[in-house]
């Protein structure tokens, strides 16, 4: 189990597509220190990069991949379609708006198509929600997207999906998780339906690295925090999307084949859940 799930392990999606396991984070991050972090990640064996429309870096996350595989760096020989980006809507509206925000976003990253595109959050409203899901399933079928998804959703959010009978169903769905925000009604609904979670903000924010349940349990496994953290998150069957803009850190929190954190440790884990939330929290939005 333990080499099973490493940089380049990868998860079956319900469209029949794969993705990488890990997927480094850029949230807040711009110009030169994004394109600095893509770069080392994709160095350090990274094979996925989770921007959005939202975070103003497409364009900078999409030239340093194309630069990345045309330079003498890519020693693997890896070509774009060994490379998994994803963006995300940053609101939902009309048809028509989403459609053309999709295509904006597959223009921005240069890249030639979105590996995985997202509906950001459930913020607009129903209409808007189904409106905008139709805009990611033409995309697919017009070969700008590969996949599509959902972020922020909560259960009520997914059946109303369902609910519409629509083409394509979302085979992602990101959302805020990690031993301190559990959200097991939400996880467990995901994995019944085939819907891979992806959990955002898996290091906390750095907010609870001195915890003592995180401190012991590292000292006991020898990693870092941030490696126990993320190596909970894929043995609960999650992609984790940590993020760093430091050299050393990004490294290290993609090594994290060489142990296997136990069951009681899990369960110890599971039971840090405080409902801790450190960022925005849509999953019941109307």
């Amino acid at each position: 189990m333990a080499q099973q799930l490493s940089l380049t392990s990868r998860i079956k999606l319900a469209n029949g597509l794969s993705m990488p396991r890990i997927h480094l984070g850029v949230y807040l991050t711009s110009g030169q220190e994004a394109s600095n972090a893509v770069h080392w990640a994709l160095e350090a064996g990274y094979r996925a990069v989770d921007s959005a429309q939202m975070y103003r870096n497409e364009k900078e996350v999409g030239s340093t991949i194309l630069q990345y595989l045309s330079s003498n760096s890519n020693t693997s020989q890896l070509k774009r379609e060994d490379i998994h980006f994803t963006s995300k809507l940053e609101s939902n509206s009309s048809y028509d708006s989403a459609r053309k925000s999709i295509k904006q976003s597959v223009q921005e990253c240069g890249l030639g198509y979105i590996d995985l595109f997202l509906l950001h959050s459930p913020y607009g409203g129903k209409a808007a929600r189904l409106a905008s899901w139709k805009a990611v399933e033409d995309a697919i079928a017009d070969g700008e997207v590969k996949t599509g998804g959902v972020s922020n959703f909560g259960i009520k959010h997914l059946q109303e999906l369902f609910a519409s009978e629509p083409r394509i169903l979302p085979a992602v769905n990101q959302i805020e998780v990690h031993p301190f925000n559990t959200r097991t009604e939400i996880t467990s609904f995901c994995q019944q339906h085939d819907i891979v979670v992806e959990a955002y903000a898996p290091l906390v924010r750095a907010l609870r690295m001195k915890h003592p349940v995180i401190r012991s349990l590292s000292e006991r496994y020898s990693c870092t925090p941030a490696q126990l953290l993320v190596r909970w998150s894929l043995q609960h069957g999650y992609v984790p999307l940590p993020k760093s803009v430091t050299k050393d850190r990004i490294i290290k929190n993609g090594e994290v084949s060489g142990f296997v954190i136990d069951a009681k440790d899990m369960e110890e884990l599971d039971g840090l859940d405080e409902y801790l939330v450190t960022d925005w929290d849509p999953v019941d939005a109307d």
